[in-house]
């Protein structure tokens, strides 16, 4: 418990220290991700096309880290959308999402001058229930053949056919997920894919919210620690063994304040 609660403090204090840093004009660097860098192209596709652009910001409510992310990523989708004279269609399965997704797609036309241009029945609320959200996204896919379809956010069983059918209809696609196992369905029918926490990064960086970012090189920095700890536990438990008296009594402290000791 000791260990526990030492390693927490610490990863907490690195989170605050970086947040703070961060809101006094610290530059995060955030390297260049493919599949953000290729979202205003898409865009630009489907504006030359006269389609639709298709968002789904996952499946899972405001409480979800992932769809915050993917909410953060709309703000940049519905900008672009603006600027260019596109349609933007935003479909979601929760109440809350609808009420944010609404209000963050009015201040980015407003933003650029076109809050005239926006109507909040663009974001659609469908249903709680996963099958019937698929498959009246499918439905409106199909109908409405957007250009760019966008999926960012938590998706469960619901991926791979949301994908399938922007593949079906030649859409370019870019989606992101932190949900390991969803990723193979992205990757094989999407043509560019956020994997992992490249999700929460690109809403960071596009956000540009600084305790977002803080929290990121703090996690970051969390990671380097944990990892740190790791090589250094081999190095003593490997000396220990070959007989090395010192790293044989560090260790033994060490162990003693283990859960198992």
């Amino acid at each position: 418990m000791i260990l526990l609660l030492i390693t927490t403090v610490l990863l907490v204090a690195l989170i605050v220290r970086s947040i703070l840093l961060t809101r006094r004009g610290r530059l995060v660097n955030v390297r260049p991700l493919t599949p953000v860098e290729e979202m205003i192209p898409a865009i630009d596709s489907s504006v030359a096309s006269g389609s639709p652009v298709l968002f789904v910001p996952g499946t899972r409510d405001l409480d979800s880290m992932q769809t915050v992310a993917g909410l953060s990523l709309l703000d940049q989708v519905a900008r672009a959308c603006a600027e260019r004279g596109a349609e933007l269609l935003v479909l979601v399965n929760r109440s809350l999402v609808m009420d944010e997704a609404r209000e963050r797609c009015r201040i980015a036309y407003a933003s650029v001058g076109r809050g005239d241009d926006w109507n909040d029945d663009n974001v659609d609320y469908i249903s709680d229930d996963p099958l019937g959200f698929v498959a009246r996204v499918d439905g409106v896919i199909a109908r409405r053949r957007p250009g760019a379809c966008f999926f960012f956010g938590f998706f469960a069983s619901e991926s791979l056919l949301l994908a399938e059918g922007g593949h079906q209809v030649g859409a370019i696609q870019i989606a992101g997920t932190a949900s390991a196992v969803q990723l193979p369905f992205f990757v094989a029918a999407c043509d560019r894919t956020l994997m992992g926490e490249e999700l929460f990064a690109a809403g960071a960086s596009l956000s540009g919210d600084a305790a977002l970012l803080g929290s990121l090189v703090g996690q970051d920095q969390g990671k380097w620690l944990v990892l740190i700890l790791l090589l250094l536990g081999t190095a003593l438990v490997t000396l220990s063994a070959l007989g090395w008296a010192p790293a044989g009594e560090v260790w033994t402290v060490l162990s003693g304040l283990l859960p198992e000791g």
